[in-house]
Formats: C-alpha cells, sequence, structure tokens
C-alpha cells in the first residue's frame, strides 16, 4: 500500500524533472531574431543542476512501490494457502467423524449379535438339562464277512483255483473237483490264463490237466460244461492227436522263451499229470483238501 505524502513527493519530483528540462531545451535554442536588431551581451544558458538527488528520489519511490506490491502480493498467496489448508482440515475432520459414525454402528450390531446368541445359548442349555426319555437302541448290523476261497485255493475273479501236488489221469482229476464242488478249470480269457500259468512252478516238462477235451468227437473240444472251445491257447502244431490225444494239458517248462498264451497241448486222458481245480465263490468252502 502506497501513503499520500509519498505520491505527492514522487509527483513533484517528476514535475521539477520535466521543468528542468524544458528550462535547459530552452535555453540551447537560437536567441529569438527581435534581440538581432538590439545587440545586447550575448546570455549564457544557466548552468545544468548538479548531482544525483533527482534519479535518486525516483529510484527510491520506484523501490518503495516494488517493496509495497511484494508485500501484497506475498499476504494474498498467504490468505489463500491458509484457506486452502483450512478446507483440507475440514475434509478430513468429516472423513473422521464419518469413519467414527461407521465403526460406532458396527459396534452397536456386534452387541446385538452377542445378544442374540447369548439368547440361543441359554435355549439350548435348557434343552440339555431337559429330563430326556431313554431311546431304545438298535440293534447293530451285522454284515456277513466277504466270501474267501479255502485254504490253498486261489482267488481270481469269482472264482477259487486249485493247483494239486499229486498226480491223477483226466478222468480222475476230473472226479476229485467235482467232489470239492468244482471241475476242472474252464479258460475262457488271456488275463485268466496268466494267472494260472503264473501259478505253476517251472521244471523240465511240468504239465497240468485242465477242463478241456474231444473224446467224444475228434477235434471238436469242448469244456467240461459241454460248451464248445472258441480260440484256445494252443503251442504251435497243437493239437496234432499224435497217438490218441483227447484231453488238454498246461505245460511249463525252463524254456524263458515259452510263453503262458502259447502253452496248450493234448495228451492222452490216460497219463498221469497234475491237475487245475475251479470253482465259482458262490460254492467256495472254508475246508482245506486234500493234495
Amino acid at each position: 500500500m502506497s501513503t499520500p505524502g509519498g505520491s505527492l513527493a514522487c509527483e513533484g519530483m517528476y514535475s521539477k524533472l520535466i521543468d528542468d528540462d524544458g528550462a535547459y531545451e530552452n535555453s540551447t535554442r537560437e536567441p529569438d531574431v527581435r534581440l538581432r536588431a538590439h545587440p545586447v551581451s550575448p546570455v549564457r544558458p544557466g548552468p545544468w543542476p548538479r548531482g544525483p538527488m533527482p534519479y535518486r528520489l525516483a529510484a527510491a519511490c520506484l523501490a518503495a512501490l516494488c517493496a509495497v506490491l511484494l508485500i501484497s502480493i506475498i499476504a494474498v498467496t498467504a490468505h489463500y494457502r491458509n484457506a486452502a489448508r483450512g478446507g483440507g482440515a475440514a475434509a478430513q475432520q468429516q472423513t473422521q467423524d464419518a469413519a467414527v459414525s461407521s465403526l460406532s454402528a458396527t459396534v452397536t450390531k456386534l452387541q446385538e449379535e452377542k445378544k442374540q446368541l447369548q439368547r440361543e445359548k441359554d435355549e439350548l442349555l435348557g434343552r440339555l438339562e431337559a429330563p430326556r426319555a431313554p431311546r431304545a437302541t438298535a440293534a447293530p448290523e451285522v454284515t456277513a464277512p466277504p466270501p474267501r476261497c479255502p485254504a490253498d485255493w486261489h482267488l481270481f475273479n469269482g472264482s477259487c483255483y486249485f493247483v494239486s501236488r499229486t498226480t491223477r489221469d483226466w478222468p480222475e482229476s476230473q472226479s476229485f473237483c467235482q467232489s470239492q464242488g468244482g471241475h476242472l478249470a474252464i479258460i475262457l480269457t488271456a488275463g485268466e490264463q496268466t494267472f494260472l500259468w503264473d501259478l505253476l512252478p517251472r521244471g523240465h516238462w511240468r504239465a497240468f490237466w485242465f477242463g478241456i477235451t474231444d473224446e467224444h468227437t475228434e477235434d471238436q473240444w469242448r469244456w467240461v460244461d459241454g460248451t464248445p472251445l472258441v480260440g484256445g491257447f494252443w503251442e504251435a502244431g497243437e493239437p496234432n492227436n499224435h497217438i490218441d490225444e483227447d484231453c488238454g494239458y498246461i505245460v511249463k517248462t525252463q524254456v524263458l522263451e515259452r510263453v503262458a498264451v502259447r502253452s496248450w497241448y493234448d495228451a492222452p486222458c490216460s497219463m498221469y499229470w497234475p491237475f487245475i481245480c475251479e470253482k465259482e465263490m458262490a460254492a467256495a468252502a472254508g475246508t482245506a483238501v486234500p493234495h
């Protein structure tokens, strides 16, 4: 801000400078022509005012104005900055108030839920303490144990298999298996054939009767239950009926190249070999059989 005295002083300074300049210019001009008709002694212009005082005063006034302007700008800036800070503080205060209100509502809700849970707990405790009539206990269910094969019999796919250690001819072997509730083994799949093959011991020529024959009609092989043979696991060149060979047997030797799915031969039914019995699980008994 500026004062009236300062402004008047500055205006007086500028007026004096203008007047001095005008006097100087007038003094340097040529004398009026009227003076030429009357010779007079020449008049020299007056001396220029000495000293830097007028310019110093102008500079001081300008500096004062700049200082006043700077102070005004600083004051306005501080005012707006304080106003902005005040607005931010108000917004922060509003946010804090809203958070406090939300927390208060949450606490109130939790207290109500706690009271509800306490009531439910009291009701449950009252029910537990009330006298209860004794319940009739149900008899435990008795589950039958899963069927198992007798001792020395081996389970595969719902059937039990027995590999004898004694030898009989083919008819006697079938009679023995029947006495145990079964029959000579009927082998229908490669899996069943491999399972039995793995049960048999190796030897120089280990042969075992199983339930196939063509004694009624040559080359028409049938199982002991009367069903015809389809396919089979014959060795190459078998069956050949070399010497009236009407019964089938499995051979397992020390030769490792011999495999389960090519191990059937035919032989006379009167030969004595070990044998393989089979019986279904429903007919399996829990007693061991003589070898």
